[in-house]
Parts: C-alpha cells; sequence; structure tokens
C-alpha cells in the first residue's frame, strides 16, 4: 500500500476487501448478507465491496442460496484463476513439482526422476518439472506468478550456494540462482525443505495456532525447523536447523561434518542406525533383508515395533522402540534447552511409522532429560509436506500482491 496515508477512504476500502477475501479462502462461496455479518460491514457497503473485487477479477459469482423466503442469495466465491503459483520439492533422486490457484486448489503435478543428471542439467530439470506441472493444469509457464523450491540445506544469503547438503548434484555452482533468474519469466524463491514442511504444519497441520515450535524431520535426512514468534529462524547462513551435524551424547564425536555429510545427531537417531539397532537386539527378519532406501527400511521396522507395543507384546521390537526414543529425545533435549519451544511436532516417514507409540516414548524421555517440557505432538501434513509448504509460501506472497485493492 505504497503511497497512502493509513486512514484514508482507499486504505480502508483496501483493507476491507482483503477481509473480505481471506473469509471467502476460509469459508468458501459467502452471500453478501453473510459477508456483511462476517466483516461488520452495512449491506450497502458490501455490495459496494462485491461489485468492486468482481470487477477486479478477484471475486466471481458461485451460484445461489435455495430453499429460503424471498430471492434466492446469490454466493460469491475467490476467483480461482486470477493467480496461479508452483512449488518444487528437490532430492538426489527426483523433482516433484505441483501448481495451485490462488484458492490453494492443486491443479496440476508432475515428477521428474533425476538419478545419475549430470551436474550442468540443474537449469533444465527445474525447467522441465515445472513445465510438466503447469502443462498438467493447462496453463503456459507465463501463467505463474510465483515459484518456491525446497531442497535439502540452504542457500547462502551472503554467496549464493547451497550448503549443508553435498548429495544433491548440481546445486552447488554459485551461478546457480542468477541462471535460473535469467532462464525462469517468474519470481524464484528458495527454502530449505525441512523449512517448509513447518510453514505447511503451521498453515495447515499439527502447528497451527502455535508461534513457537520445533520441527523435528526424519527421513532421507535428520533435520529441524525453527519457528521463534510466528517466523522462520534460519540463521546467519541459512543452516539453523541442520541438527543432524549436532553432537549428541551416545555418538561418536565427528569432525570435518560437512565434509563426510554427518553428524552425531544423525548418527544416534538418523534412518540409518535402524537396521544396526534391530541387527543389535536380535532382530533377524524380511524387514531388514528387504531391499530398500534407509528410511523405508528403518519405516517398516518402526510399524512393525509400534504393532506390537501397541499389542502389549514384550521383546526385541518395544525395545527397539525404546532405543530409538531415547536417541531422539537425546538430540531433543540440547535444542529444547536452547529454544523452550511451546511444542515439538515430529514429522517425516521415520518418525509418522512409529505412530503413538514412539511419541510419547520420546515425550517420557524427553521430560528427563530437559529442564522445559514441550508437548510433543505428530505432524498432519502427511502428503508431499515439503511440496504442500512450498506452494502454501509462494501463495502467501501472491495474495498480498494480487489481492492489494489500494495500488
Amino acid at each position: 500500500m505504497a503511497g497512502t496515508t493509513p486512514g484514508t477512504p482507499r486504505v480502508l476500502r483496501a483493507m476491507n476487501d482483503r477481509a473480505a477475501l481471506d473469509l471467502l479462502l476460509e469459508h468458501g462461496p459467502l452471500s453478501r448478507t453473510r459477508i456483511g455479518k462476517l466483516t461488520g460491514l452495512s449491506k450497502p457497503t458490501a455490495s459496494q465491496l462485491l461489485a468492486r473485487l468482481e470487477a477486479a477479477g478477484l471475486v466471481v459469482a458461485t451460484g445461489t442460496v435455495a430453499g429460503r423466503p424471498g430471492p434466492n442469495a446469490q454466493l460469491y466465491g475467490v476467483n480461482a484463476r486470477a493467480a496461479h503459483v508452483a512449488g518444487l520439492d528437490v532430492n538426489a533422486r527426483r523433482i516433484v513439482a505441483a501448481v495451485a490457484d490462488v484458492t490453494g486448489e492443486t491443479v496440476g503435478n508432475f515428477e521428474l526422476r533425476t538419478p545419475g543428471r549430470r551436474a550442468e542439467s540443474v537449469v533444465r530439470q527445474v525447467a522441465q518439472a515445472l513445465d510438466g506441472a503447469v502443462k498438467d493444469a493447462g496453463l503456459t509457464r507465463g501463467d505463474v506468478h510465483r515459484v518456491v523450491i525446497g531442497t535439502p540445506g540452504a542457500f547462502d544469503p551472503g554467496t549464493g550456494r547451497l550448503r549443508y547438503a553435498s548429495h544433491l548434484p548440481g546445486w552447488h555452482s554459485p551461478t546457480l540462482l542468477e541462471e535460473l533468474a535469467a532462464f525462469l519469466p517468474m519470481p524464484v524463491e528458495y527454502e530449505n525443505d525441512v523449512n517448509l514442511v513447518a510453514v505447511a504444519e503451521q498453515r495447515l497441520g499439527a502447528a497451527r495456532g502455535h508461534d513457537d515450535f520445533v520441527l523435528l524431520w526424519n527421513e532421507e535426512g535428520l533435520g529441524a525447523a525453527l519457528v521463534i514468534n510466528g517466523r522462520l529462524h534460519r540463521g546467519f547462513t541459512g543452516g539453523a536447523g541442520e541438527v543432524g551435524f549436532l553432537p549428541v551424547p551416545g555418538a561418536p564425536l565427528v569432525r570435518q561434518v560437512t565434509k563426510v555429510n554427518a553428524g552425531g545427531f544423525q548418527e544416534l537417531a538418523g534412518a540409518q542406525v535402524l537396521s544396526r539397532l534391530g541387527r543389535e537386539l536380535g532382530i533377524d527378519d524380511e524387514l531388514i533383508r528387504a531391499s530398500g532406501t534407509h528410511h523405508e527400511v528403518a519405516a517398516r521396522l518402526l510399524a512393525r515395533a509400534a504393532e506390537t507395543a501397541e499389542a502389549g507384546e514384550e521383546g526385541p521390537y518395544p525395545r527397539l522402540l525404546d532405543r530409538f526414543a531415547t536417541g531422539l529425545a537425546t538430540g531433543l533435549a540440547s535444542m529444547t534447552a536452547v529454544l523452550d519451544p511451546e511444542v515439538v511436532v515430529l514429522s517425516g516417514d521415520v518418525i509418522a511409522a512409529g505412530g503413538e507409540p514412539l511419541r510419547c516414548r520420546v515425550e517420557a524421555e524427553l521430560t528427563q532429560l530437559a529442564a522445559s517440557r514441550p508437548r510433543l505432538i505428530a505432524g498432519e501434513v502427511m502428503h508431499r509436506p515439503v511440496l504442500r509448504g512450498a506452494l502454501e509460501s509462494a501463495l502467501a506472497t501472491t495474495r498480498d500482491e494480487v489481492f492489494d485493492t489500494s495500488r
């Protein structure tokens, strides 16, 4: 709202317009009368507001409310085609892209497998994944207002180079961000993948209503997102939350952590330790011998352990849960001592597989290890949470731009 004076009719109209648009996003189509009641505006003012938003292409008539005395009331909803955004979730094996309209509905998806791709093809990979999702949505690349790309690690704001993710081939060129900016016609933002999971949980999932929380993610790697006073804390180089490198009791001290891409907490409680723990406890079955990535094997083991624990059985599987919970709580205790969060959100396929039995064990251990006692809750955004967070991040900025009627 640059160039306007607070309190002027133009600014007040813009504030009312945004309030109405937010209500339509939250509740879906509403009548003029209902919008007036929810905003506190008179019927004439609500009518003027809707006419103004309809003329701007931000709302459309969607139908009528029948079954009441008198004429049927017209319903209005946000014009889904007023803007579109895209999100990309990148790892070493694939890029998943999605396009959402301004209401948040996903309208296009595409997955590009990237194992063994050459380093110099990253710009082409991003373009191919984005174009696949855009085509699936029935749009063109020029219809996308903003793209948010989620990757492991973080781009250092001082150098523009990707840090803390040496396993991501081709993403470490010092000119990569400039090349992508020159190639793509829309604004592009980059965010750590676990931070985007926190965005998804804060907007749509378990962290709604919480301004101070830690999200612990355990899937292909072990990481965290830190939300303080409602905002992501990224750190000076973008490395806040790279807790896999955290030295912890019970694990050998790892030196040159960025070169070996490992650290104490990762070695103590990462997905790769579950097979070893299972063997140490005498578990020798098809779950360990079956093929799959570390986190796929870990998830299978923890799911079996959770089933066994819920059935009240004893044996190696409940002990596996105990050992793994202690490892997770050890790292969380250090984080809790520094941050004192209100809640800790446990997320990622590995932790999710352990279910409530694992969550209860981690919480009990953390009670013994930490002075403050944050509540532990399970993450709710289960399907592609990195991608959902990327879309939500892009939508927040795009809505601010598109819905600003004061300009």
